[in-house]
């Protein structure tokens, strides 16, 4: 099911981020990471609509793309996120790891940098910047999210 959404500008991209994020935490668990997958020119929106994600999810650092440093984690607090079982209310996401592929030549680099064991982590959520570089080791169960441009301020952001 695909959905698209206008945002004419950072604000707004950042405030559909949020909103996204506070929609994931309120799913069931999975028994994998949720995971994201982002695609888009340079400047296209990636990046503006994860800081308003993090921020959804409760985190307070400031989020920039993790260009260089490829990974980035970021712990998720503890009081955004919690499921119950029978009367224990537990978190169920511990981590949102912020990566950005477009520094990457192959996939296999990023397999190098422990890329399966954060995918595999039921308590993680991970957002690829630049996922499209990466494709052919994406799992089947990534939430792709498409940023065009439209002019100059306004982006079509598509989510299937």
């Amino acid at each position: 099911m695909k959905k698209e959404y206008i945002t004419s500008s950072l604000v707004q991209t950042k405030k559909l981020g949020r909103k996204f994020a506070k929609d994931i935490l309120k799913k069931k668990p999975e028994k994998t990471a949720f995971i994201i997958g982002l695609e888009g020119e340079l400047g296209g929106g990636k990046t503006t609509f994860l800081q308003g994600f993090a921020k959804g999810l409760g985190i307070k650092e400031k989020i920039l793309s993790p260009t260089f440093v490829i990974i980035k984690r970021f712990p998720i607090p503890k009081k955004r996120n919690r499921v119950t079982f029978k009367r224990n209310s537990v978190p169920f996401l511990s981590n949102f790891y912020h990566i950005d592929c477009y520094r990457i030549k192959k996939p296999k680099e990023l397999l190098d940098l422990d890329f399966k064991e954060i995918i595999l982590n039921p308590k993680n959520i991970v957002a690829i910047e630049w996922a499209d570089k990466v494709k052919k080791i994406m799992p089947k169960n990534t939430l792709w999210i498409k940023f065009d441009f439209i002019d100059e301020k306004t982006r079509r952001i598509s989510i299937c």
